[in-house]
Formats: structure tokens, sequence, C-alpha cells
């Protein structure tokens, strides 16, 4: 019987199923990513940004067709000046009611001195009270009726202002911007074509700060909490490995199964829980590059 002897075998299996144990978790980068939409529907006549470009909050890129919204306002705004030209004037309108009443009451005081001399009688008197009563009260009646008129021209004033910030909201979403200061991550519209409300036009995201979505095994979650801070070694290929200071900004508070393109600490792990760690990007990282993370002793 023959034996066969096979050198080298356990030393293979060893470097194979070994493990160095340089890190304790591993992941890919990404960033906060936002997709700008369109807010309205029409022709883009304008749209500057390109992939790559790196934009600032609020930055106009690009503008929606909005000829029939201006029109729109236009007309709302003439609308309005009519309204407000018929808003009455009360006080000239009442100016001659007073003007009469001001007249009876001298009269009253002229006839009230005659009454006291005797050149004049109490039915006089009476019937001047009894003229200023009517002036008065129509004067009242007058005054409620001018203010009436003028709430109510108001109240339309008003509601059509109204129409015309709507107008101006809608007019305001014709142009395109970037809501975030970032750099564009993909373009998916061009000048020329016709945008819909909710039509996915560019995608943008802040490249300034990064994150390391690594993976966890339950074990370890002992220690780790909000702001530690740990080392990021970035993967750039070709043995090329870079190493970042970053802290822990989100822990999930669910465990998921272990992604297949991630590796743990514990390779028997099926389980792990996902983390954000910030990482300050120099420029090099890019989003789906590889990471390892080690934990600070």
């Amino acid at each position: 019987m023959k034996r066969i002897i096979i050198y080298g075998v356990l030393p293979l299996l060893a470097v194979a199923c070994g493990h160095d144990g340089d890190f304790d978790a591993t992941g890919t980068f990404e960033a906060a990513e936002v997709v700008v939409s369109a807010e309205a529907a029409g022709r883009i006549l304008r749209f500057d940004a390109e992939e790559g470009d790196v934009l600032e909050a609020g930055r106009l890129v690009g503008a929606i067709d909005s000829v029939q919204l201006y029109l729109q306002k236009l007309q709302l705004e003439r609308t309005a000046a009519s309204v407000r030209s018929g808003r009455p004037d009360i006080s000239k309108q009442v100016a001659a009611l007073r003007e009469q009443i001001a007249k009876q009451q001298t009269e009253r005081r002229r006839v009230e001195n005659l009454l006291k001399d005797g050149a004049a009688t109490a039915k006089q008197l009476d019937d001047i009270d009894a003229q200023l009563k009517v002036l008065n009260g129509q004067l009242d009646a007058q005054l409620s009726t001018l203010k009436n008129n003028t709430a109510s021209i108001d109240e339309n004033t008003s509601s059509i202002e109204l129409q015309i910030a709507q107008v101006e909201d809608r007019l305001s979403k014709c142009r395109i911007a970037s809501p975030i200061a970032g750099t564009v991550l993909a373009k998916y519209s061009e000048a020329g074509e016709l945008a819909s409300v909710g039509r996915p036009l560019m995608k943008v995201a802040d490249l300034g700060r990064i994150y390391l979505r690594a993976y966890f095994t339950s074990d370890q979650l002992s220690g780790l909490e909000l702001g530690r801070q740990v080392i990021v070694t970035a993967d750039f290929g070709g043995g090329e490995r870079r190493d970042y200071p970053g802290h822990i900004t989100w822990i999930a508070s669910e465990s998921e199964f272990t992604p297949k393109t991630i590796q743990t600490r514990d390779t028997r792990a099926n389980l792990v829980y996902a983390v954000k760690i910030a990482v300050e990007n120099d420029g090099r990282l890019k989003i789906g590059l590889y990471g390892e993370v080690k934990l600070d002793e």
C-alpha cells in the first residue's frame, strides 16, 4: 500500500482562511444626494448645468417657459388696480353733510341766544334740534355705507393680491436652481425638452463632506456611540490606501442581513448594523469607493 504525502497544505489553508484583523468594519463612501425635479410644466428654455459642475446653493442654472404665467400676473395686477380705484374717499363724500351740520349748529347757538333775549320761540329751537338729529342720522348712515363699501373693496383687493402671490410663486418655480451647494452628478434633461411637474432634471451631491456607510456586528455595538472618532482607510486600488479621520454621525436602530459586497470582522455574522461616518473630503474620495474602519482605542 502506497502512502501519499502532501506537503504545504496546512500552511496554505492558514493563509487562505486567516484574517489580519486590520479593520473593524468595511463599507462604501456615499454623499447626501439631491435629485432636482421640475416644479413647473413647460418647455425648458435654458439649462446650463453640466455633469461635474460645482454649484452654489440657489444658483440659477436654467428656466422653464413662464410667458403665460407672467401675462396672468399682469392681468391680475390690472384688475387689482381697477378695484382699488373704486375705493371711496370717505372724507370728501361726507364733507357736504358735515358742513350742513356745522351750519345748523351755528344757527342753533344763534336761536338759543335769541331765545334768552325773548326774540325767538322754543319751537324754533326744537325745529333746529330736529334737523340736526336728521342730519346726524344721515351722516352715520352714509359713513356706515361708505365703510362697508371700503371694506368690501379691500377684501376683493386682498383676494386678488393673494392670487398674484400664487402666480409669483409659480413663476419662481419656473427657475431651475440647485437647493444645495454641491457637484452635478447626473443631468437628465436638456434645453428644448418639455418638462412636467416632478420630472427629474439633475442630481446634485455635496462631495465636500462625504460619508462611509460601514457595517458592524452586534458585539461591536457596545463600543460605538455618536461622535466617536474613528480612522477611515480609503482603498483607491492598485495598493494605494489613505487614512482619514472621521466621526460617527448615525447608527442604525435595526439590524439587516450582511450585504454581499461587505466584509465583517466576524465572517460568520449574518446580521449587521449600518453606521454612517462623516469624513472631510480632500477631493480624492468618490462615491462608491471602498473603505475600511478602524476604531480608535
